[in-house]
């Protein structure tokens, strides 16, 4: 590698919100509040899936599995950014942001992947209900989320090493809160117009394909609801469809804005922003949107906090 491009550096600059100081204090009262919140939740749905048998099921499977994703991937960005915007030194060392880049973006494919699984496993649930267990068996269950892990992986790989390859010519300083790809390329002293191409590739297998999938499973799942005649059968059909659907809608509008767009159409501040929502928001309401729709989950967490009562 070029000692230019990082070998010889002290470590990179993530200029963050560093330009409006008083926005900083804000943010980090409200980011200290959120992360919480983000560990209470996704710990919650963890522990839950394990301590009841009723939730031992696929559904719940994918969830947990979900859960532990969200509570690395707000934990790999979020730690950082609170103790930038309460200090002056804002520095990461390359190898750490090297790491911060490979770990969000493995956690960021894989989320990607895996909602898709969740959409099939909707689509076995509802549409092949007999055939659900049979379909849907805990070796096929836990292949599918290895897979998830395992293309997540390879793919966080090849980003990483192709965008650390690029010659920075002594930059670096980051406009962004953390390693993200585009701050990272905007740093190149040469023309990065490959990169940028190979990165949109990558991002429309990783991002549309599963979107596929979806599309495909939540098409056919309403046509099989629409032709059941009871109001409480499609009620039921849908309220088991509608949390995934939700978390879906916020996963992919933002990764779609950031990853699909034009990179000349790219603004620093809106990135960043909409960095902070998928980052953080989306996590933390994840466990709240499978807990409010999820009678199941209610009257597990119900349970769990009956015996740890009697048991005082």
């Amino acid at each position: 590698m070029d000692p230019k491009n990082g070998s010889s550096f002290t470590g990179f600059i993530l200029l963050g919100f560093s330009d409006r100081p008083q926005l900083e204090r804000v943010l980090f009262v409200v980011l200290l509040i959120f992360y919480l919140l983000t560990l209470l939740g996704n710990m919650s749905i963890i522990a839950l899936s394990r301590l009841d048998p009723h939730l031992q099921t696929p559904m719940y499977f994918f969830l947990s599995n979900l859960s532990f994703l969200d509570l690395c991937y707000t934990t790999s960005t979020v730690p950082q950014l609170l103790v930038d915007l309460r200090g002056a030194d804002k520095s990461i060392s390359f190898a750490g942001c090297v790491a911060q880049l490979f770990v969000s973006l493995w956690l960021g494919s894989t989320e990607c992947i895996l909602l898709g699984v969740m959409a099939f496993d909707r689509y076995a649930a509802v549409c092949r209900p007999l055939h659900y267990t049979v379909i849907m068996h805990p070796r096929l269950c836990s292949l599918m989320a290895s897979a998830s892990w395992f293309i997540g992986f390879v793919n966080s790989s090849l980003h990483t090493v192709f965008i650390f390859l690029v010659p920075l010519c002594g930059r670096n300083k980051i406009e962004h809160f953390f390693c993200e790809v585009t701050p990272l390329l905007k740093l190149a002293c040469v023309d990065t117009t490959g990169n940028e191409n190979e990165i949109f590739f990558a991002s429309v297998i990783i991002l549309l394909i599963p979107v596929a999938l979806i599309t495909f499973s939540y098409g056919q799942i309403v046509r099989v609801v629409l032709a059941i005649k009871s109001a409480s059968g499609q009620r039921k059909a849908f309220g088991t469809c509608g949390s995934h659907l939700t978390v879906v809608s916020l996963f992919y509008g933002t990764g779609i804005y950031i990853y699909l767009q034009p990179s000349n159409n790219y603004s620093q501040d809106q990135g960043k922003f909409i960095s902070l929502f998928y980052t953080i928001v989306t996590p933390m309401v994840n466990p709240v949107i499978y807990t409010l729709r999820n009678k199941d989950v209610m009257g597990a967490m119900r349970k769990v906090l009956c015996r740890a009562a009697t048991g005082l």
